[in-house]
Formats: C-alpha cells, structure tokens, sequence
C-alpha cells in the first residue's frame, strides 16, 4: 500500500496569496522514517502573500526562499519578505520559449504535441538544469532552518525539485507522484502569468500530468543509471551528504 495512504501532508498551508504552499513533511520513507514537519516547504510565487500570510510565515519560522523563477518573471512578480533571505537560482521556463516560436511561425501546437513539449522541458530538468538542483539540495544542507521552494506556479521546476528531494529522502514514487499531483487540487490558475494562449496548450501548460514526471525519472533511469547515481553523479551530491540531508529531514 503506498505509503501516501496513511502519512500524507500536503493538505496544505491555507496563504491567500499563494495556493500552492505546503509542507513536504509527513511523508514516510521506505524503511518507516517519516519525513519532517516544519522544515521544507513547497510553494507557488510569494509576490502576493498578504500581511496575514507574512505572520504565518514568521510563525513557521521560514528563514530562506529558494527561487526556481527566471529572470523575466522575477521582474514580472518581485518579492521581498522581512526576515526571509531569497536565493536565485533560476532556471528560465523554455517550454514558453519554444511555444512562442511555435506560435511565430503561425503553428498551434496540438494537446500532444503541447504534451511532449513539457516531457522535454522535463528531461531538460534532468539534463541540463542539474547543477542548480544540486544547489538548491546543498542549501537545505547548509542552511537547516525552515526554507521554502518555488516557481512560478509551483508545478514543474519545484514539482521535480521536490521529486528529487522526496526521492533523495527514500520516499517511494507513488508517494512522489502524489505530491506531484496535488498541484492539480491546489495552484489556483492567474490569467495574469499565463499570457495569451489557445484553451487545449494552456490547460497542458498550467496543470501537471504523470507523463511530465515519467518522463524526468525515465532520462534519470536510461542515462544516469537511476535515482541515486544520479544523485550522486550529476546532481553533485556525495554520499556522506545524502546520508546528512536524511539524517536532518527523517525522524529517527
């Protein structure tokens, strides 16, 4: 039975100004550890968080923002949280990039093709974006005090961060792929980020589907030998800190 049945978290931080803000805590590894409470968040973009949302912020004790945002969007939506240091580390969405040039070149993507654009965005994460995954795991092991995670929507760039983390944790994928979906539950669609698009390419853009993900874990399964080599090989990490980044997020 997968372990989500009986510890699931991510029933969510109920912000007004960002949906898509939970807890990754809750979740059990494969041998019975269960991920912490109160340590890592996930989250859609913090620009809209009301005073409200500032306090319950400071009452979780968040200390550091992580932010997956591009440069162009971190201009769109700016941010600065008193008491929350913000680290860049931005991987620019290119699945907008190459749908543009699409669109110039007078083509409208069909659903599958708007698909596979963001399964390659994906391997694209695997591939190309590796370096700053491994940042941003690195951070939560020099920083250990409460942190959030976050894109734009919360869904892709984060969606595999948080994978990777989970995955990195011992956390099974059916659990992952739960978290994963959640998005889809939560993140509340703003007609403001999404630009102009046709109805069938922005409903692939803006939700998650499990064919996105597959596609992240099956380039880290035929091209890196699997999840922890791929840790420990590209990702950056060494063995001793993955042992530490369990050690600091499992209760014992």
């Amino acid at each position: 039975m997968p372990s989500h049945t009986t510890s699931h978290s991510s029933a969510g931080i109920n912000l007004q100004g960002a949906s898509n803000f939970r807890d990754i805590g809750g979740y059990r590894s494969q041998d019975g550890r269960r991920v912490r409470y109160g340590q890592v968040f996930r989250s859609d973009h913090l620009a809209g968080l009301t005073d409200e949302d500032l306090k319950e912020l400071q009452r979780l004790g968040v200390r550091h923002s992580l932010d997956f945002r591009g440069q162009a969007e971190c201009q769109a939506t700016p941010y600065a949280i008193p008491g929350v240091q913000r680290l860049a580390l931005s991987i620019e969405p290119t699945v907008i990039t190459r749908m543009q040039a699409l669109i110039g070149q007078g083509l409208v993507p069909t659903t599958e093709e708007t698909v596979e654009l963001m399964r390659e965005t994906y391997r694209d994460f695997v591939n190309k974006n590796a370096a700053t995954f491994g940042r941003f795991l690195k951070h939560l092991l020099q920083e250990p005090t409460p942190q959030v995670f976050h894109c734009t929507a919360g869904k892709d760039r984060t969606g595999f961060a948080a994978a990777l983390l989970l995955s990195g944790l011992g956390v099974d994928r059916a659990t992952i792929d739960y978290d994963y979906l959640l998005t889809n539950q939560r993140y509340r669609r703003d007609p403001r980020l999404e630009g102009v698009g046709h109805p069938h390419v922005m409903q692939v853009l803006w939700q998650v589907q499990p064919e996105f993900l597959d596609a992240a874990f099956d380039a880290v399964d035929s091209q890196h030998g699997g999840v922890s080599n791929y840790l420990q090989g590209a990702i950056g990490l060494s063995s001793q800190e993955l042992t530490a980044l369990q050690e600091l997020l499992l209760e014992r």
